[in-house]
């Protein structure tokens, strides 16, 4: 596993946006983990995180794209945050872009924030997290009402490595009914691998207890691989 996708599950844990417990899931489901990205607030999270979505971005697509796309309201921050670490790391201007929830007919009108989309840009869409797809439904007419706009990929932070409407995970069936490649900063395997019974700032972080619930949870609602 790359040294920066070990340092983004630590960074996860350290920020307290990746939890382990007992949570109840927007779909119902029962989970031992969950994720909240709304969780990073600082400046230095920010940078960090920022720069952890741009090396992901930029090793799954490299820098042959124009527009960041972070649909409203959690992809706002990371698009921001990632356009500028893209810059910082990689010396590319990418352009972010971000939708309304309702348009604004005064002003800065329209349906978005931050650049245009014209005709001939190639957009990557980064979101938090992704379990069923569905912001995706929303998000993917917007881009394709600008103009001839090519969607290269999406990049998330957390593959949940679970079903999404059917037996594949999310992330898969929006490759398959969108074209566009889905990828994730880590996934869930690479989160046990790197915690599981290993020592992390004096507490092990995912013991036996919470291993056996993880194992218990994928057998009901993990995908197909």
């Amino acid at each position: 596993m790359e040294q920066y996708k070990q340092e983004f599950i630590e960074f996860m844990v350290d920020s307290d946006v990746l939890r382990f417990g007992e949570f109840t899931l927007k779909s119902g489901r029962k989970s031992p983990f969950f994720m909240n990205a709304g969780l990073y607030v600082t400046g230095a999270q920010l940078t960090k995180l920022g720069e952890y979505y741009a090396k992901a971005i930029h090793d799954n697509y490299g820098d042959d794209f124009d527009v960041l796309f972070g649909p409203a309201y959690k992809g706002i921050p990371l698009s921001v945050a990632t356009t500028m670490a893209f810059h910082r790391l990689y010396g590319k201007e990418i352009r972010y872009c971000s939708n309304r929830k309702e348009a604004k007919d005064h002003g800065d009108a329209g349906i978005l924030l931050g650049s245009p989309i014209k005709d001939g840009d190639k957009v990557v869409i980064i979101e938090d997290v992704t379990t069923s797809g569905k912001s995706i439904e929303e998000t993917f007419p917007i881009i394709k009402a600008q103009g001839d706009v090519e969607i290269v990929g999406l990049m998330v932070s957390l593959n949940r490595m679970e079903k999404g409407k059917g037996t594949k995970s999310a992330l898969v069936e929006i490759k398959e009914k969108y074209g566009f490649d889905a990828n994730a900063i880590v996934t869930m395997e690479d989160v046990v691998e790197h915690l599981y019974n290993k020592p992390y700032k004096g507490r092990v972080v995912i013991d036996d207890t919470i291993k056996a619930a993880i194992d218990k949870y994928y057998v009901q609602y993990g995908a197909e691989k």
